[in-house]
């Protein structure tokens, strides 16, 4: 074999064998990255058992945004394991994560639920979570945005509403003053800012009531509450604006029922129902206070005569400072809170109030509570017990009053003492 054809043949062994080594490294990477790829691609230990601990909605993607893991709350969402991201909000912000590779963040509104379900108002928080997987984290915020959002315009309209009355206490202050040689006027005034007076205090007393019953955690005195004692409280309460208005309080229906609560918020809240429809009832006709208890659950309606709701004033009237009549709610000076009041009230009992009305036929609220078997139904024994709790809690809140007035007291003779010590010194 000539030299020239041996070189050549060595030549050719040395490139087969070359390529040979080059495949077998390649094919050695290759399978590292896919290895290391795959590797990158398990959820990590724990991670699983995180989601699902989770309240908020929560899922964790792939490099190709597929979702490989997903909470339980994210179901809603559409968000489920195997599918992509449903919107395309929620597909930039993981994009952007992958692009950046650093926590992004955005805030914008999604649908809950397939086909027309509700808008929400989410935030998104998109975490790398591995060099190729990605953690979502959504926060609903709807319910945030409409409690800032009542916050807003409760403060808003109450200061618009406070400044009425404390217009017209300034300016017939003025009108006082400036009719000091006219006795006859400064009576008129003086009746006229007793009204307003009054106003303004009946006006700051619903605000303070209707704070309470949505800032409290707990009702205040919840015990077993006679139905028949929560409504007469109540008549009772509005006999001489009935008398005045020359309107008929009749109660009729079901007896013996009673409910778990707070009877003082229940009587307010019927009290306001009554106030109300004698406010809208004319001269002569009567206001029907029933009662009727089936299914579990007891229902107190006050039907009146009067001149109705409109249908479209209807879904409005519960809200604050909202007024169907405004010309007549300021004549019988109404705040635009009685119903607010009632409604807070219902619910903080687990009931609802519904309503029926007619322009020119009247109306009827109707108050729905879970209804309890009768306390006077319960062994001797046991009903002495719950009536042995009531008792003491009553002490203690007397002897609790009876502490803060004495504090009270105390605090006022000091002053007075000091005010004595000043004024012989001088």
């Amino acid at each position: 074999m000539q030299p020239a054809q041996i070189a050549l043949l060595g030549l050719l062994v040395g490139l087969l064998i070359g390529a040979g080594l080059a495949t077998v490294i390649l094919l050695a990477l290759r399978a590292r990255e896919r290895a290391q790829y795959g590797a990158g691609m398990d959820v990590p230990e724990g991670a699983r058992v995180v989601l699902q601990g989770l309240d908020d909605p929560a899922v964790v993607l792939d490099a190709s945004g597929v979702i490989i893991a997903a909470s339980a709350s994210a179901a809603p969402f559409e968000l489920r394991e195997g599918s992509m991201l449903p919107t395309p909000e929620l597909r930039g912000v993981a994009r952007r994560v992958s692009d950046a590779d650093a926590a992004s963040n955005a805030t914008f509104r999604i649908r809950r639920g397939s086909g027309p379900g509700e808008l929400r108002l989410v935030t998104v928080r998109a975490t790398p979570l591995t060099a190729r997987l990605t953690l979502l984290v959504l926060r609903d915020i709807t319910e945030k945005e409409r409690v800032e959002q009542m916050r807003r315009d409760f403060v808003s309209n109450t200061s618009h509403e406070l400044k009425t009355p404390v217009g017209a206490v300034s300016l017939l202050a003025e009108a006082i003053e400036s009719a000091s040689d006219d006795p006859a006027q400064v009576r008129v005034f003086a009746a006229r800012l007793s009204a307003e007076a009054t106003r303004l205090a009946t006006l700051t007393s619903r605000i303070m009531n209707l704070s309470r019953l949505q800032a409290a955690d707990e009702l205040n005195d919840e015990r077993d509450a006679s139905i028949d004692e929560i409504i007469a409280s109540a008549i009772e309460a509005h006999t001489v604006q009935a008398d005045s208005a020359g309107v008929q309080l009749v109660r009729g229906g079901t007896r013996g029922i009673f409910v778990r609560g707070d009877a003082q918020v229940l009587s307010e809240a019927v009290g306001n129902l009554i106030a109300n429809a004698i406010a809208y009832s004319p001269k002569g006709s009567s206001v029907g206070i029933g009662v009727k208890g089936a299914d579990g659950i007891v229902e107190i309606a006050v039907t009146d005569r009067g001149i109705g709701i409109a249908e479209a004033d209807q879904d409005r009237v519960f809200e604050r400072f909202y007024r169907a009549d405004q010309a007549r709610s300021r004549r019988t000076g109404g705040t635009g809170l009685g119903l607010a009041i009632v409604k807070h009230a219902v619910q903080r009992h687990g009931g609802d109030v519904r309503l029926w009305s007619r322009e020119g036929r009247g109306s009827t609220f109707t108050i729905r509570l879970p209804m309890i078997a009768s306390p006077l139904d319960e062994p001797p024994r046991k009903r002495a017990r719950k009536e042995k709790k009531v008792k003491k809690k009553q002490k203690k809140l007397i002897a609790a009053d009876a502490a803060a007035m004495s504090g009270v007291t105390a605090h006022r003779t000091n002053d007075a003492a000091a005010q004595r010590k000043n004024g012989d010194t001088a």
